[in-house]
């Protein structure tokens, strides 16, 4: 089985994909170093877990990650990427601590995208917001290892002490004579070297950085991208490839009762048609099934699949509606759930409150609409499979497609390509899998390709949320009391069947770990059975839950008469240190796989992200009739995110957004530029979101079906101005996530200004219509 894959012209610090030709035991020749280190749990380890570089995903701890650097005879050093690229520029952003760390020159590093592979790799899932936290103490040791051999091969080629030697861009100088040697001329000499042990490694000092925090290097990507050369999934091409489109069942877990093709047949480069079998519940990242066109142009497949004629049954999910599906949770959380978290005496509070405001918020159904709906191209011959697909997680759809195809996993080859757009959605590789098996069925590479119709009817979508808050306050206008009923199916139902409550992961989200200071907190979870799949979605369940508490915390300003950023600041309470796992009633709680010691509540970085957005969007100023300001904030991701927004509504309900200031504090950081990008398009997304954006099902079956009426924020709509502010941190402030964190404040923030601007409440999403006299 032979397979082309041209990569562009590879220019000095970029990326090119994963080959034939760079695999370990062809890699190594003469002349060059290649390294891979492997580092332990236990004493050898640093002392925080922070520098653990833990992560308890599947593939086991990245305390063992397969770090590969290479260093030719010309000096050019190439560093593997284990991490899938979807925009976050974490394929630059970790290379860069390596060759940071090595003493590296940029302009001869080469950046080459690693296969998937969960044993070789570590966990390789590029979501939750953990590839910087996870992975930068690997990366880091690594280069400091390879640095130190480096060092060692130079001392003893001049017959001197290594500590007489140092590694600085790109050569090791003797500090006696002020000779240099460079890398490439070392490379073969080092190779022969053990690999230091971790404790015996010697890290530069922070302040000699001269990649990492600076924001100095670009992304890897940027050139390719810019050009319309960078090589994304739906770029793959295979020798004698054919194109597929796929019938999907209608509503989810539906199957084909029976089909006609004959029509589809005579549609010129149809090839065949071939079935594929719906998969039981509970899905997890399985085919939906139905039936496939196989064609010699997408063009072909989709006419084809336009002529098919498909009898369903429809299943289990066949009745569901949205509107009443609504109305049902609206209904339960006005009667008690099952509590999840009871510090004092809520109710108690409640009925003795001088004042009690209460109101229940609505988010809906929300499909991922990347750019680049869900593609991968397959080829199965001679009991192994290669694919190029555009996936999050790489290492798990290897395992997974094995099984699928009952091969070894180490005869699947998964090579990520640049994602364009991902949000959660490629974390689900059931197209790669369904590529694998139309593959295998006809003995071709065949290319999967969703269609934008697809994606959206067919999507892991982001749950839909009910949200009921009843805070009481007492004689002096301070909260005494919050009850917090959260009711939304849960993404675990993907996974297990009869899951009808949230897991600890989603009410890990803002929910039982609400940092008020409150004395009489109680949170209510009623049961919610799902009835499409419901997957990751970019900032997951902080979404509803941040909406819907930032939100409140608005009204109760409001019904006191109060400032809102005062009142937020005021709830939120003194610095303190938190854990909720000692919270009465928390059972499980989740800190987003990371250890509370570590990475524990402390409210004064949030309040400290508050003050910061709220001044740098300049609160309390005098502003135009119409105009508006608003604030949320919110930790997620063991960051502490703050977004404060200026809105404008003219006399006919036109919304608009003059600016958006984001202050977030996410510990050490690697890659500011990067970060501010994140920010900014949290913000383009968010106005999405807010403003437009809603899926909505009918006899199980989603009613929009592309962006005509699933709608995105046009280029008038989205903010005039973002701001991004970002907390300064050493080392000694462990890295959280930013990836996803940005949307969670933005629509509380953007509908407390619409409060402030209009007087109108925003407590159903999307806002659509409502702001229209």
């Amino acid at each position: 089985m032979t397979h082309m894959f041209e990569s562009a012209l590879i220019q000095p610090g970029t990326v090119v994909n994963l080959s034939r030709r760079f695999v370990l035991k062809g890699l190594v020749s003469a002349g060059t170093l290649v390294i891979g280190t492997s580092f332990l749990p236990g004493a050898a380890r640093a002392a925080s877990a922070w520098k653990t570089g833990a992560d308890l995903m599947t593939g086991g701890t990245v305390n063992n990650p397969h770090v590969f650097i290479a260093i030719d005879s010309s000096g050019v050093v190439t560093i593997l990427a284990s991490r899938a690229e979807m925009g976050t520029g974490i394929r630059t952003s970790l290379p860069m601590v390596v060759a940071d760390e090595m003493e590296a020159d940029w302009s001869q590093v080469r950046v080459e995208q690693a296969p998937g592979d969960n044993i070789k790799y570590g966990n390789q899932d590029t979501d939750g917001s953990r590839s910087v936290r996870h992975f930068f103490w690997p990366m880091r040791q690594c280069g400091a290892a390879m640095r130190m051999m480096l060092e060692q091969a130079a001392a003893a080629r001049w017959e001197i002490d290594v500590s007489s030697v140092r590694a600085q861009n790109h050569e090791v100088v003797n500090l006696v004579t002020s000779e240099v040697v460079g890398y490439g001329a070392l490379a073969k000499a080092a190779s022969a070297l053990a690999v230091p042990p971790v404790e015996a490694l010697r890290f530069k000092d922070p302040r000699d950085f001269r990649y990492i925090g600076t924001g100095a290097i670009q992304i890897v990507d940027l050139r390719d991208i810019t050009m319309g050369k960078a090589t994304y999934g739906l770029d793959a091409k295979m020798p004698g490839m054919k194109f597929a489109v796929i019938a999907h069942p209608p509503v989810v877990g539906g199957k084909v009762v029976s089909y006609d093709a004959s029509e589809t047949l005579k549609v010129p480069g149809v090839e065949k048609v071939v079935t594929l079998a719906t998969s039981p519940f509970p899905l997890a990242f399985q085919p939906l099934g139905g039936v496939a066109v196989i064609a010699r142009s997408t063009g072909s497949a989709i006419k084809g699949r336009e002529k098919l004629k498909v009898v369903w049954d429809d299943g289990p999910n066949a009745s569901y509606d949205s509107v009443a599906y609504r109305a049902q949770m609206e209904e339960a959380v006005t009667k008690p759930g099952l509590v999840v978290r009871d510090d004092g005496d809520a109710e108690g509070a409640l009925k003795s409150a001088a004042k009690v405001i209460s109101a229940t918020y609505y988010l809906p159904h929300l499909a991922h609409a990347s750019m680049e709906p869900p593609t991968a191209t397959a080829h199965v011959a001679d009991g192994k499979c290669v694919a190029y697909v555009s996936c999050q997680w790489p290492g798990d759809c290897q395992t997974d497609v094995a099984k699928a195809l009952g091969i070894a996993r180490e005869n699947v080859t998964i090579y990520p390509l640049l994602m364009g757009g991902a949000f959660g959605r490629k974390s689900c590789y059931d197209y790669v899998i369904e590529a694998a098996l139309l593959s295998k069925a006809t003995g071709q590479p065949i290319k999967v390709v969703w269609t934008r119709e697809d994606d959206l009817q067919h999507d892991t979508y982001h749950t839909v949320s009910v949200e009921r808050i009843d805070a009481g306050v007492d004689k002096d206008g301070k909260v005494v009391a919050w009850r917090h009923r959260t009711c939304a199916p849960s993404l675990m139902s993907t996974f297990k069947n009869d899951y009808d409550h949230q897991s600890p992961i989603e009410l890990g989200m803002g929910v039982v770990d609400n940092p008020f200071d409150i004395p009489n907190l109680r949170c209510e979870n009623p049961a919610a059975k799902a009835h499409v799949r419901i997957g990751w979605f970019r900032v997951v369940s902080n979404i509803p839950h941040a909406f819907a508490i930032q939100s409140m915390v608005g009204e109760i300003a409001a019904a006191l008469g109060r400032d809102q950023r005062d009142m937020l600041l005021e709830m939120i309470g003194p610095a303190r240190t938190l854990d909720p796992r000692t919270f009465r009633g928390v059972k499980d709680f989740w800190n987003y796989g990371d250890p509370v010691e570590t990475w524990p509540i402390e409210t004064g970085r949030l309040s400290r992200v508050v003050e910061i957005a709220t001044d740098k969007i300049g609160w309390g100023r005098s502003l135009p009739k119409g105009h508006g300001l608003g604030v949320a904030g919110h930790r997620c991701f063991l960051s502490y995110i703050a977004t404060a927004v200026e809105v404008a509504v003219d006399d006919k309900g036109n919304l608009s957004i003059p600016r958006v200031e984001t202050a977030i504090d996410c510990g050490f950081y690697i890659n500011p530029e990067r970060i501010r990008a994140l920010c900014e398009g949290g913000a383009v997304m968010g106005t999405a979101l807010a403003k437009n954006s809603e899926m909505t099902f009918k006899n199980g079956r989603a009613q929009q079906s592309n962006f005509h009426d699933f709608l995105l924020a046009r280029i008038t709509e989205v903010p005039l101005k973002v701001g991004v502010h970002i907390v300064p941190a050493d080392l000694n402030i462990p890295s959280s996530g930013v990836g996803e964190p940005p949307l969670a404040p933005f629509a509380p923030a953007l509908c407390n200004a619409i409060f402030a601007a209009t007087g109108k409440r925003i407590r159903n999403l999307p806002i659509g219509n409502q702001l229209a006299t």
